[in-house]
């Protein structure tokens, strides 16, 4: 069990429960602090209450104050695909929300890359998110940018605001509860949950969860935008 932030009694009994049910330590704390919340909001315990409203969690209130621009509340089938060509294809063939996840160590490549799918896309009705390459998401007029909690955390509170005044739509992935708050923090367009099935494209962070977690995730995020992480038949899909 990690070590207990409070001495409340719910909250510690909140914590050895979680933590006796599998919850990796920062998650734990999360839903430990969280049942304690809802306890001094309601002075309720109840187990089957125990993680569906926001403000138990400390999400912000919305709307939000200067969020990221919006993208539709049903972002349908969402392709993540390897290069600009299946980009196309994919486009093409009627998926509502495509992802470029391009690979690469050359600069000069990835940027290539970039505008090619932006190019891809023209004419159809697809939305296009970047992974990770958001300067050359901007750089190209793309919808969006999509970015994994090690790229959330990278970013200078300079280069979030240059994200964020670039009109770009952002999703993040998140694989936890802990990892849910952080994406909160940045008021999001979107927010990604998994993995609920393994993907080809990209090592997840975590095992894959299945569909119950998932459900209870969007339950909680349900204001925004969300969409599952997962495989289908060898071309990533979120």
């Amino acid at each position: 069990m990690p070590a207990p932030e409070s001495d409340a009694l719910v909250y510690r009994a909140a914590l050895s429960a979680c933590s006796t049910l599998g919850f990796i330590a920062p998650d734990a704390q999360v839903l430990a602090h969280a049942w304690q919340a809802r306890w001094e909001r309601t002075g309720n315990s109840a187990p089957e209450l125990w993680r569906s409203v926001a403000q138990d969690f400390g999400l912000q209130l919305r709307p939000h104050v200067a969020p990221f621009a919006a993208c539709p509340q049903q972002l349908g089938l969402y392709a993540v695909l390897p290069d600009a060509a299946w980009v196309g294809r994919m486009a093409r063939a009627g998926v509502p929300t495509v992802q470029l996840r391009f690979n690469s160590d050359d600069a000069t490549a990835i940027a290539r890359e970039v505008r090619a799918a932006v190019e891809a896309v023209r004419g159809t009705d697809a939305l296009l998110f970047i992974a990770d390459h958001w300067r050359d998401a901007i750089a190209a007029k793309a919808y969006g940018a999509h970015l994994g909690q090690e790229d959330l955390d990278a970013l200078s509170a300079a280069e979030e605001q240059d994200l964020r005044a670039s009109g770009l739509r952002l999703g993040v992935s998140t694989h936890g509860y802990a990892e849910m708050l952080r994406a909160d923090a940045v008021r999001p367009s979107y927010i990604a949950l998994g993995a609920v099935f393994p993907t080809t494209l990209k090592r997840s962070a975590t095992a894959p969860q299945g569909v119950a977690p998932s459900a209870a995730y969007a339950a909680l995020l349900r204001d925004y935008p969300t969409v599952a992480i997962g495989g289908i038949g060898g071309i990533g899909a979120e």
